[in-house]
């Protein structure tokens, strides 16, 4: 049957937790060891199965790689004429990321073939943007049946101009765009800050990149990369699901390896629904009573709320205090996970991209399913409110971002196990 979350209700969480590398780094980070022949350390990866999907799919373009610590990875990648631009269908599609591959491949080997990347189950994330960045800087595209060839003799410098600043198509414009002849600039780029990250990555690797962090990007080319080493940033949207269980239960957390400045606007929201968030050397402190408050709460483009943080945000409000309106405006077909919620009881009204959220004293407890990652987080923060046992299936959706969940609430007081079903 597999593996199933059971969640009993057992009041606030205290105590402290070291926080996970950024599972929507990471991934970059590992397909930008393309760019570059050697051996690559990064540092603070987190034990998550989408990571070691992309190492599947690393392997099986020809890059080797092993654990030298707990988090800790070590990246061998071969000269550019032993490298397979082809990385198996079955795996590429397994993780939305697999699409960034497209940009280091093209710069060191001319072409890729990608299938559609997969991932979350949740409305639909077109590749649009991308596929324009890259046949701007000189890339060709042919989709046949399930598979998209692409094909680039040389990546030229170009002017890209996106029409949303998508975080990955920016991180993959980037990576081709660092090996390509002459100047790129990217406007309306994406500002996240793994954004950031990659790009710091990329420049220990000699990679010429200003204005990550900017809706204005210049990357100038150069003839080749050096092997990175690199600690990946904190994971702010794992922190977000930390505090926002806490808002759910109260209590006080510690959090260590986060740059509060990352996430100032949650952290605002967070105080409106009662949620008191202080930063400190290292990381933050927290703490919260044993009810929230309603708050109304908008999905925004970097540094607004971020999508990601949303159904954590909607598990806490559904026993708040008073009415809460949470309005979803990146993304459509994000709210299956609603259904799941109205399972424990909570009081949920969805018109079109607002849900509508009464808060009620104490959501019941029953058996729900995840079914992407972000709602399956949502469902132990509801969980955690609950005064049955509800028990999670579908867990392996979890599991995919989320290293150690279980043991890390378990550790701060929840009445949380796993076991096999």
């Amino acid at each position: 049957m597999g593996r199933i979350y059971r969640v009993g209700y057992a009041g606030a969480l205290n105590g402290s937790l070291k926080l996970q590398g950024a599972k929507n780094s990471v991934l970059k980070l590992m397909a930008a060891t393309v760019l570059a022949e050697g051996t690559h350390r990064i540092g603070n990866v987190p034990l998550i199965s989408d990571v070691d999907v992309m190492r599947e799919i690393l392997h099986a373009i020809g890059a080797e790689s092993s654990w030298t610590g707990p988090h800790e990875l070590e990246i061998t990648v071969p000269s550019a004429d032993r490298l397979s631009p082809y990385p198996p269908v079955e795996l590429v599609g397994r993780i939305r990321a697999s699409i960034v591959l497209a940009g280091p491949l093209l710069a060191v080997t001319g072409r890729a073939r990608l299938a559609a990347p997969g991932g979350d189950d949740f409305g639909t994330r077109p590749i649009d943007i991308h596929e324009d960045a890259l046949q701007r800087l000189g890339a060709s595209f042919e989709y046949l049946d399930d598979y998209l060839e692409v094909k680039a003799p040389r990546l030229e410098g170009a002017g890209l101009v996106f029409e949303f600043p998508s975080h990955t198509a920016t991180d993959n414009a980037i990576m081709a765009a660092v090996l390509a002849r002459g100047t790129t600039v990217i406007e309306n780029a994406a500002r996240e800050p793994e954004v950031v990250d990659l790009a710091a990555a990329l420049a220990s690797m000699g990679a010429r990149i200003e204005g990550a962090g900017t809706s204005r990007i210049v990357i100038e080319g150069v003839d080749r990369l050096s092997p990175m080493d690199h600690d990946v940033v904190g994971d702010r949207v794992v922190a977000a699901t930390y505090l926002t269980a806490l808002g759910m239960a109260g209590g006080r957390l510690a959090l260590e390896g986060i740059d509060t400045s990352i996430m100032e606007i949650l952290i605002r929201k967070l105080g409106a629904c009662g949620v008191s968030v202080k930063p400190v050397a290292g990381g933050l402190v927290a703490e919260a009573g044993p009810r929230p408050r309603a708050a109304d709460i908008q999905t925004l483009p970097y540094p607004g709320v971020a999508t990601d943080y949303k159904p954590m945000l909607v598990a806490m409000l559904s026993r708040a205090e008073g009415v809460s309106v949470v309005s979803e405006n990146l993304f459509s077909g994000r709210f299956r996970y609603l259904d799941e919620l109205r399972r424990l009881g909570a009081d949920l009204i969805s018109e079109g991209h607002h849900v509508v959220v009464r808060g009620v004293p104490r959501l019941v407890g029953g058996r729900v399913q995840a079914y992407d990652i972000r709602a399956g987080a949502a469902l132990v923060v509801g969980a955690l409110g609950a005064e049955n046992e509800t028990v999670i299936t579908g867990v392996e959706h979890i599991e995919r971002g989320y290293d150690g969940l279980v043991e890390n609430l378990a550790a701060l007081g929840a009445d949380i196990s796993v076991e096999e079903e």
